[in-house]
């Protein structure tokens, strides 16, 4: 009777382990509009601040297990495309930018995505949220449902910058 007792526990203990989620890289590769983006320390998000960013492309490789994330960078004066790629670890992506960064993507449905960041410089760590669209705008249900997760990760909704007003960077 043990055994068997012993058994059922392991099972239940490995099946509450959660997998890495699996991410389709048919739905997360290529060209995005960045339109949305949140930060719990708003100054590092607006114009000129070091998380001021406009991503333009993702891909994902080996299965999603690195992720590059092409974008612009701006400054007061230009904009900078970089591309880094980042390296998953189960459901989170590490990369170094302006410090070192751990993500998570969030698909909000086949046009949408949501990328949840955490940047720390050395001194703090600011939560980050971005939302992608596969078009020039979002429905009001995916902007509804970003608005609520970046809500859920501790940003206040009055911090939410709208990137298609300042976006100058090429396309």
């Amino acid at each position: 009777m043990k055994p068997v007792f012993l058994t059922l526990i392991l099972g239940l203990v490995c099946a509450a382990q959660e997998a890495p989620t699996e991410l389709d890289p048919s739905q997360i590769t290529g060209d995005w509009h960045h339109i949305l983006t949140a930060a719990d320390n708003k100054e590092k998000i607006e114009e000129g601040g070091p998380l001021t960013v406009y991503i333009r492309r993702l891909k994902c490789s080996d299965g999603c297990s690195e992720l590059s994330v092409e974008f612009y960078a701006k400054s007061p004066e230009e904009c900078t495309l970089i591309n880094v790629v980042a390296e998953r670890e189960g459901d989170i992506y590490h990369v170094g930018y302006v410090g070192s960064n751990i993500f998570e993507v969030i698909p909000v449905s086949e046009n949408a995505l949501v990328l949840y960041a955490e940047n720390s410089d050395g001194e703090k760590t600011t939560k980050v949220t971005h939302l992608l669209a596969k078009g020039d705008s979002v429905t009001q249900e995916e902007s509804q449902q970003y608005e609520e997760l970046t809500e859920k990760r501790g940003i206040p909704p009055e911090n939410i910058e709208d990137l298609t007003e300042t976006d100058d960077c090429p396309k």
